[in-house]
């Protein structure tokens, strides 16, 4: 697959086809997942992600000129204002197929979500009450952000990491560098308390003082979320240079965290682990398409000539299934068929695509 080939993908094929199966254009809703055979959903239920995710996977497609692109943006705006949004101002998480919410938790990895979806859409008033709202319910005394209200356990790096990624995208599509001012604070966080002195992995667990979850002394770790890492690293470096800053050097830290995935997660054909140990030995079982999605965008940051590789092992999750669609995992390189595509996927492929179209095509 070429950068030009993953364009016409994203824009000709799969875009259109999600537009036309993926969103419930009469209850204003987007479809959890298609079945590749019929084109219908097995999902009996819908997730507050998913409808922030394909917020701002149709907000890149109408600024791609994506027919219908804008109308399904809109709708899933008005879903996330009428719908998802609750009297306390913060966002259910999961609802029924007729649109009624289910359960009273709050979510940061969700909440997260939502801040992306409205800096794609330029909801500036939305945006900064989010903010608000997890100013008020989500700050942890220990550092960093709670897990959930109520509280969960384990503490996870992953919601804090798609909270930087919504902050650097509000900054910089608001031009409002408060935003910037929470993103910093989020890489103190990894480079503070996260990364552990002397240990190449990022953990992806940690227990309620903010320290890594252990087992006999080592910790888990996804090279998937070390790529994505590396990716936000630079994009904190690039819009804090837009801003007129001069932020800490993070590119050893990115450096890192790539030589770490690669050497420990992945094998000379472009094949991934989903998860290994801080030591470098794996965690066996299937691997979904997004990490190497992210593969992908760190590459087109760090190693630009090397994205084509990351790309044709992109591609094999596409083989022998519609246009449009994907193999959503596969164990030892081999396709796992007859699954469902999940609609939150198409995010991580779309942010990929766009990438390779930025600095690559």
């Amino acid at each position: 697959m070429t950068p030009a080939q993953a364009s016409d993908w994203l824009t000709q094929k799969a875009l259109p086809l999600w537009l036309d199966h993926g969103v419930d254009w009469k209850l204003g809703a987007f479809i959890e997942d298609i079945d590749p055979l019929t084109l219908a959903s097995r999902a009996g239920f819908q997730r507050l992600r998913v409808a922030a995710r394909q917020v701002y996977v149709f907000a890149q497609g109408a600024r791609l000129g994506v027919p219908r692109a804008a109308e399904a943006a809109q709708l899933g705006l008005d879903f996330l204002r009428r719908t998802a949004r609750q009297e306390d101002g913060g966002y259910c998480s999961r609802f029924s197929l007729d649109n009624t919410p289910e359960g009273s938790g709050r979510d940061l990895y969700d909440h997260a979500f939502v801040l992306l979806a409205f800096a794609h859409v330029g909801a500036a008033a939305d945006a900064r009450a989010l903010v608000a709202y997890l100013d008020a319910h989500f700050i942890h005394p220990e550092g960093g952000l709670r897990e959930s209200v109520p509280d969960a356990l384990p503490r996870r790096q992953n919601p804090h990491m798609h909270l930087l990624e919504a902050l650097l995208a509000a900054a910089e599509m608001f031009a409002d560098w408060t935003y910037l001012d929470r993103a910093d604070r989020l890489v103190d966080l990894l480079l503070d308390r996260m990364l552990q002195p002397g240990e190449q992995a990022l953990p992806e667990f940690f227990d309620p003082v903010f320290q890594p979850v252990r087992v006999s002394g080592r910790y888990q770790a996804e090279p998937g979320h070390h790529f994505e890492w590396v990716w936000l690293l630079a994009e904190h470096l690039r819009i804090s240079a837009a801003a007129g800053r001069t932020p800490r050097d993070t590119t050893a830290i990115a450096a890192m965290l790539l030589a770490f995935a690669e050497t420990h997660g992945a094998d000379a054909a472009g094949n991934l682990q989903m998860e290994l140990w801080s030591d470098g030995s794996l965690r066996p079982g299937p691997v979904r398409i997004w990490p190497t999605t992210e593969w992908v965008k760190a590459l087109s940051r760090e190693r630009p000539a090397d994205v084509p590789h990351a790309l044709a092992a992109l591609a094999r999750f596409m083989d022998g299934v519609p246009e449009g669609l994907w193999c959503e995992r596969a164990q030892d390189g081999v396709l796992i068929r007859g699954e469902t595509c999940p609609a939150s996927s198409l995010y991580h492929i779309a942010c990929a695509i766009l990438e390779v179209r930025r600095h690559i095509a």
